[in-house]
């Protein structure tokens, strides 16, 4: 793959796509999902510095291009869902591998009154937070067309968990366009739990497994290195057609972008192979969800990491702080103050807090802990870990979540609390001690979308501090939108429970969906 590293003349980007005729283009709507086109080598050419007109709309509808039902300010009927500026990143260059290599530019949305960014485009948050370390006297160093903040954000890694699901055969259509609209179909006629695993059973980490898939599972890892969002850790995980890829660390814009391909990639992957990837919170009733981790550090340009004490402390305020430089006491201070503030971002559906629940495996208070996974925030430190290594794991995050927002929220909140200066409130969370339970000293975190996004979106909210009021606005409506949705379906469980149905009818309907869940 020939590599860019930023096109000072337009003959450098004319040379970088002398054999295409084509390119395609995608920015991240508020839901993390990829909306763009494929345009003309010419067309492209002719905006690639200043930009092109897009269409406002997606930030003015869901996930399933259904309009808000409370117009929102940056989309609307009254502003005529007018077009905003999609500027191409020229640095984020790649070619699809598995789409004849045809080139792939990431947008950002950018406001046409303002010239900055849109309020809500995911990529310029996170740039935005990024440069908020500048105003604190770390400049700004040139690396190609990318700057490069010191000390800077550094994702140590992405972790997804996710379902797979093969998809149904549809007579309609030929065998070879089996895919996830198959998928789709048959979710609208049949039970969820008649869909078929990938596999069957609970096997994490097995070695055997990916051989039944070997195509698909290694033409994930291969298209990833080929794409520019490479995999440092492949494997199955606990469930049914589970698997979690850890993507490899990097500096913190460039690792969102990593994280969001890294779902194309899959998705485009899994319709190749007649196989519907699932990265919902939740799927599955009775079993682990799916997880969305982040590892996150600060270093300095000299590759330091500025989160490791140095010298061990003999004093500390709680001995799971001993290795813990005075920056990384401050910035877990502002997480743990500010987590219940952007529960929306980590936990955005109303299927997240399906996952958020006491006994598998996901956090459900304010609580941190050396080495603990239990822990909303695990500290990774000496002396199980390397000095360079010492990081915060954000474990709430589910792989539903959007990770320009989820790095946006841990990276302001981190450094809200480096600003502040503040100080741990809450002790760890001790080793075999129950999350929620009595020995667990942190605030329950929101059991509902409805109860997070009231939290986020009150005056005093951490979130309107550090992401401002149309940020806040505009997203906590989107997620009341979500809320209504949910508050106006009647789903299947209702049927079965307030039917109608007498007791002896109601038991011998479970029995036969459980027979025909059994035999699928």
């Amino acid at each position: 793959m020939l590599d860019f590293k930023g096109a000072s003349t337009s003959a450098s980007l004319e040379k970088l796509l002398e054999h295409d005729t084509k390119v395609k283009v995608g920015g991240i709507d508020v839901d993390g999902i990829l909306r763009g086109k494929l345009m003309s080598k010419k067309k492209f050419l002719s905006i690639a510095e200043s930009g092109f007109g897009f269409c406002s709309v997606i930030f003015g509808w869901d996930m399933h291009d259904q309009t808000y039902f409370k117009e929102l300010g940056i989309s609307n009927a009254e502003n005529g869902y007018r077009d905003i500026v999609a500027v191409p990143d020229l640095d984020s260059f790649r070619r699809i591998p598995w789409e004849d290599n045809v080139p792939f530019f990431l947008l950002s949305f950018m406001d046409p009154d303002t010239g900055g960014p849109v309020s809500a485009c995911p990529r310029g948050l996170l740039k935005t937070v990024s440069e908020k370390l500048e105003k604190h006297g770390y400049g700004a160093m040139a690396g190609g067309c990318r700057r490069i903040l010191y000390p800077f954000a550094d994702l140590r890694i992405a972790e997804y968990e996710f379902f797979q699901f093969r998809a149904p055969v549809d007579p309609t259509v030929p065998n070879s366009e089996r895919n996830s609209s198959s998928t789709a179909r048959f979710l609208k006629e049949n039970p969820v739990n008649s869909l078929p695993p990938l596999t069957e059973g609970m096997f994490g980490y097995s070695l055997t497994r990916p051989v039944h898939n070997q195509d698909y599972y290694y033409g994930i890892y291969d298209a990833c290195e080929k794409f520019r969002c490479g995999i440092e850790g492949w494997h199955t995980e606990s469930g049914p057609g589970v698997f979690e890829a850890a993507l490899a660390f990097g500096e913190i814009n460039l690792m969102a972008d990593k994280a969001s391909l890294f779902k194309y990639v899959v998705k485009s992957m899994g319709s190749k192979f007649g196989i519907t990837p699932c990265f919902m919170a939740k799927p599955r009733e009775g079993l682990p969800g799916n997880s969305g981790h982040m590892h996150v550090s600060i270093v300095d340009k000299s590759s330091k990491n500025l989160f490791y004490r140095g010298k061990k402390d003999d004093d500390p305020p709680f001995s799971d702080l001993a290795n813990l430089s005075d920056m990384g006491r401050q910035f877990l201070a502002g997480l743990l103050d500010g987590l219940p503030d952007v529960m929306p971002i980590v936990a955005p559906t109303v299927n997240s807090y399906k996952r958020l629940v006491e006994n598998f495996w996901a956090p459900v208070t304010v609580s941190w802990g050396l080495e603990h996974r239990a822990a909303s925030i695990r500290l990774i430190a000496p002396p199980t870990a390397s000095p360079k290594a010492t990081r915060f794991e954000v474990r709430v995050a589910g792989a539903d979540a959007n990770p320009f927002l989820v790095l946006a929220a841990i990276l302001a909140l981190g450094w809200r609390g480096v600003e502040k200066k503040m100080e741990i409130k809450v002790p760890p969370l001790g080793k075999g001690q129950d999350v929620g339970g009595a020995a667990d000293k942190g605030v329950r975190l929101a059991k509902s979308l409805k109860e997070a996004t009231a939290t986020m979106m009150r005056e005093e909210s951490v979130a309107r501090e550090v992401f401002g009021d149309e940020f806040v606005e505009h997203f906590g409506g989107t997620r009341e939108h979500e809320i209504r949705l949910w508050d106006e379906a009647v789903t299947d469980w209702y049927v079965w429970h307030y039917g109608g149905a007498s007791d002896a009818d109601a038991d011998e309907i479970f029995r036969e969906v459980k027979r025909y869940i059994e035999t699928v």
